[in-house]
């Protein structure tokens, strides 16, 4: 499991850097570390005030709008 995290990371931050292109498995990445985020939200309050940075946000948004566009 923690590989898989792993790898979900370097696809996002790889995408943010421009070393690869957003796609969909940049996007889907996104997701499982959200999802993944928001599971440590609920398990603890030491977590409740960590979120993704305004470029990871970015980055998600964009998948909203290619996909609603």
């Amino acid at each position: 499991m923690l590989a898989t995290h792993t790898d979900d990371v370097k696809v996002v931050q790889e995408s943010l850097r421009g070393l690869r292109r957003v796609d969909e498995a940049t996007l889907a990445s996104v997701d499982v570390l959200n999802e993944r985020l928001e599971r440590l939200r609920r398990s603890s309050a030491l977590f409740a005030g960590v979120m993704f940075s305004e470029h990871v946000d970015r980055l998600a948004g964009r998948g909203v709008i290619s996909a609603a566009g």
